[in-house]
């Protein structure tokens, strides 16, 4: 086996920012012989029965050997971890490898003044993540049987774990691979972390305003302004060294003047003196920024965002923007509302979390118009820290949320956003506006990866994670005002109660476009009966259509009536808000200003056709979603990760910077027979004589091809002949193709056995810089090429992902038995494209892997074209060990 470690060159890659069990973030990163005095200064302060228990004895303090020895370090077969708060060491773990090279003991120390808010389990992520990259398979450790924190540590970190006692001491050994609990066990710590720093910046005890003004218009004076007049239930301080006092209050000069502790500051100061006050807001301990301050939006900005992230993070805060339009907590025990706008919103159960200040603005504005209330709303500005990820995390958890509404303009991790957003969706709905360019194209101000995949992919791993997908915020809202009221509706059924048969055949020609199914309903809304009349005959139609059981969803179309007032009719549909069937109200045209749109009556309410089917619609695909179960496939037998990935290892050695090795037929060969793929023999040639060779070697029939990834799938232009049946024929097509072919500079050709009629297809895997693993699939030849009839879909798949992977292509009805030819083998496909889907997503270094065409018979699967390609991969961004996003 190749060594993958040509050098000791200290590996940045393994530094990481982290978010520790209390909400709050420390700097991971190898140790250097130059954090000697720091371990030092940590060991000083550790009590006596930390300095027992880690080093079996009470010493006051390392030795220069010691030191050295700890500081000094290989990065391969000595590994060591510092997480840092400030200038201070807090905790420090490493590895050494034992006589077995496939071994390597760990050990761990964290400050007492740390001690319990999950450091240990951070490093032993970090430290397994570390080891596997050299090769390492096993850890063990010496813990003393009084060390509980420890041993829980690792009972607790999801591996199996066999212990012994030996001489007083409990001996651990536990293989470092990542299992399905370890795994769980890593999401469910990252889960409680992120919501936690989330929680602190929503419902903070405290907070400061940091370039608080007297001057009216000004953002301090009215952030200032907005968490005052909102009744906020914590302490606010101003800051100010210019004046003495700002909005009726003590202005400080410094946050570090205030007496008392600050948990959220909010930053509405010039961009040339934020690092600044970042520098004392730390002194202070304070816990989280919100940064107001824009002008980071250009490229230059980009290096100045990540300063200010890097120094905040560094001494244990969170960061919301820059550029954010601020904060909202409508709990009754919080009432923060720091954004700036003068308008405070209505307190619901809607959860927001939107980039961009302008787009926060935007989308207060419409849910303030069409009255959905909110539960808290974040404006991550620009995005240079917390997240929409971390906004979910947090969602999750509070029970005050009962819908998530997102606007994203990029994506920072989109695999862990899928991981998030899947199982969030499970029990909330997650409705996200996105752009059709978003993850093309990079949105001002952003640092992140541009996708490379098709456009459809980013859709793809949207439907996927059970995301609602609208295009606009008024759309977001739409769907949003639909589902903070009912709960979706659970078939697709829908009963049009009109006063207009021309409004009800509307609705259902927009709801048959939407794949609805309605019931027309206008005959008994006779209005010219009088309004004492009709009222109580409305009520009681709609009454019957929510107790009929057939009737999934119903839409009162509303034409408005002169003798009529139409806020009576929106009184009794909200008289049924309290039960689960949605009831809906369209009033087209509505120009009445005291009856504006969304859910100021109660109800949900829609002026157009098309907005309110809509929202019905996507409120039922998400229904659909959640009806299916969510069943992981399980992985194929005959296959070997560890045997895959030391043979790339050794294959990417020949690789320099960012350059690509596509790989001969020898290399796909034995890389894909780890995988138990196999694909049909065929050599190429450049005679007739060499062609016949071929053939007897590998039997009659055989199929004849130009040595081309274009031509030899074009019977029409002469590059493929299949089922030749002997030498005398052999012969023949190869001189005649290859004059054809000439024409095309192609001057040599291929033979290959003949595999059994089926169906063309194409499976196509690439390591996307946004998306991660994403499989395509299609039916080879004018449906791909022409028609870009692709599905698309990001690994790990579900039992279902893969059913609708296959079946979501149009010409896919071929695959299923099509003008009388049998179906083809289903199974076997999906077989096929597991074994390829855990490929990519094992091996992040198989950057391109193509398999066109596969032929899928009756009762089997042929593969008769690979090409792959490999690089030096990325670190990945979803790899099982936490860390913030750079």
């Amino acid at each position: 086996m190749v060594d993958r470690k040509l050098s000791a060159a200290y590996p940045a890659h393994w530094e990481a920012d982290v978010v520790l069990r209390d909400g709050t973030t420390a700097h991971l990163r190898p140790i250097t012989p130059q954090d000697a005095h720091a371990l030092q200064e940590m060991h000083k302060h550790q009590s006596e029965t930390s300095v027992y228990l880690r080093y079996f004895t009470y010493k006051s303090s390392l030795t220069p050997k010691e030191l050295e020895r700890f500081t000094n370090v290989d990065h391969v077969n000595r590994v060591a971890f510092t997480v840092v708060r400030g200038s201070k060491i807090i905790g420090v773990g490493r590895y050494d490898r034992l006589d077995d090279p496939l071994e390597a003991e760990v050990a761990f120390n964290v400050s007492d003044e740390y001690q319990g808010t999950g450091i240990g389990s951070i490093l032993l992520e970090h430290l397994a993540a570390a080891a596997r990259e050299n090769d390492i398979e096993k850890f063990s450790a010496e813990v003393l049987p009084e060390n509980r924190k420890m041993l829980t540590v690792f009972s607790d970190a999801g591996y199996a774990v066999a212990r012994h006692f030996e001489d007083g001491v409990v001996m651990l050994e536990f293989s470092i691979s990542p299992t399905e609990k370890s795994r769980e066990v890593t999401e469910a710590r990252e889960h409680r972390a992120e919501a936690s720093s989330v929680a602190g910046l929503l419902a903070p005890q405290s907070v400061a305003v940091i370039g608080a003004s007297r001057t009216w218009g000004k953002l301090g004076h009215d952030v200032l302004e907005q968490i005052i007049e909102a009744g906020y239930t914590g302490a606010v301080y101003a800051v100010n060294d210019a004046a003495l006092e700002v909005g009726g209050m003590v202005a400080y000069g410094k946050v570090t003047e205030i007496p008392g502790p600050v948990d959220v500051a909010f930053l509405c100061i010039p961009r040339d003196r934020v690092n600044d006050a970042i520098k004392d807001c730390a002194a202070h301990g304070v816990k989280s920024l919100v940064v107001m301050t824009s002008g980071y939006e250009t490229s230059e900005g980009l290096s100045a965002q990540r300063e200010l992230v890097s120094l905040a993070r560094a001494n244990g805060m969170r960061v919301v923007g820059p550029g954010s339009a601020g904060l909202i907590n409508t709990d009754p025990q919080v009432k923060l509302h720091a954004t700036g706008s003068q308008h405070i919103p209505k307190a619901g159960n809607v959860g927001f979390f939107t980039q961009s200040a302008a787009m926060g603005t935007v989308i207060q504005g419409v849910a303030l118009q069409q009255g959905v209330g909110t539960s808290s709303a974040i404006s991550a500005g620009l995005r240079a820290d917390v997240s929409g990820n971390d906004a979910m995390q947090f969602f999750e958890d509070d029970p005050r949320t009962h819908v998530v509404a997102l606007y994203l303009e990029s994506f920072g991790n989109p695999r862990k956003f899928a991981r998030i957003a899947r199982r969030l969706a499970r029990s909330k709905p997650v409705i996200v506006a996105k752009t059709d360019v978003m993850g093309r194209r990079l949105p001002p101000g952003h640092s992140v990866r541009v996708g490379q995949a098709a456009p459809g992919a980013m859709n793809a791993i949207l439907r996927q994670s059970g995301v609602i997908r609208v295009r606009s915020s008024e759309e977001l809202l739409d769907v949003t005002s639909l589902l903070s009221v009912f709960q979706p509706p659970k078939g697709p059924n829908v009963a049009v109660l009109s006063n207009s048969s021309t409004i009800a055949e509307v609705v259902c020609d927009v709801a048959e476009d939407r794949s609805l199914n309605t019931i027309v309903q206008t005959e008994v809304l006779d209005y010219s009966m009088g309004q004492s009349k009709a009222i109580p005959l409305l009520r009681a139609r709609l009454k019957e259509l929510v107790e009929n059981p057939e009737i999934h969803s119903i839409l009162l179309a509303h034409l408005p009536y002169d003798e009529l007032d139409t806020s009576a009719v929106l009184k009794v549909a909200k008289e049924f808000s309290d039960q689960p069937k949605p009831v809906v109200a369209l009033v087209p045209g509505l120009a009445d200003s005291k009856i504006s749109g969304g859910l100021k009556q109660g109800v949900p309410l829609y002026t157009s056709p098309t907005t309110a089917i809509g929202a019905l619609a996507k409120a039922y695909g998400y229904q659909q979603w959640v009806d299916v179960p969510y069943d992981p496939m399980k992985d194929p037998e005959g296959i070997d990760i560890e045997g895959a990935a030391q043979y790339l290892d050794e294959l990417v050695q020949s690789i320099s910077g960012t350059n690509l090795l596509e790989l001969n037929d020898a290399q796909v060969e034995k890389l894909l027979e780890f995988y138990g793929i196999k694909f049909l023999a065929h050599r190429v040639v450049h005679t007739a004589q060499e062609a016949v060779a071929a053939a007897e070697e590998f039997g009659w029939p055989v199929a004849l091809k130009a040595n081309d990834p274009d031509l030899r799938q074009r019977l029409d232009l002469g590059g493929v002949r299949l089922s030749i049946p002997d030498k005398k024929s052999l012969e023949a097509n190869f001189t005649h193709m290859k004059s054809l072919m000439a024409a095309y500079g192609v001057d040599s050709l291929e033979v290959q056995s003949m595999a059994p009629a089926g169906q063309a297809c194409v499976v196509k895997a690439v390591e996307d810089p946004l998306l991660g693993p994403v499989i395509s699939f299609g039916l080879s030849g004018d449906p791909v090429n022409l028609l870009d009839d692709w599905a698309h879909g990001v690994a790990p798949f579900s039992t279902h992902d893969l059913e609708q992977l296959i079946r979501r292509p149009r010409s896919s009805v071929r695959l299923f038995g099509y003008q009388g030819l049998p179906a083809v083998d289903l199974e076997g496909l999906k077989d096929f494209i597991t074994r390829v889907s855990l490929l990519k997503d094992n091996h992040p270094e198989v950057t391109v892997a193509k398999f066109a065409p596969i032929t899928v018979a009756a009762n089997s699967l042929s593969v008769l074209a690979v090409n792959i390609q490999i690089s030096n991969a990325e670190q990945r961004t979803d790899s099982v060990r936490r860390a913030l996003r750079n």
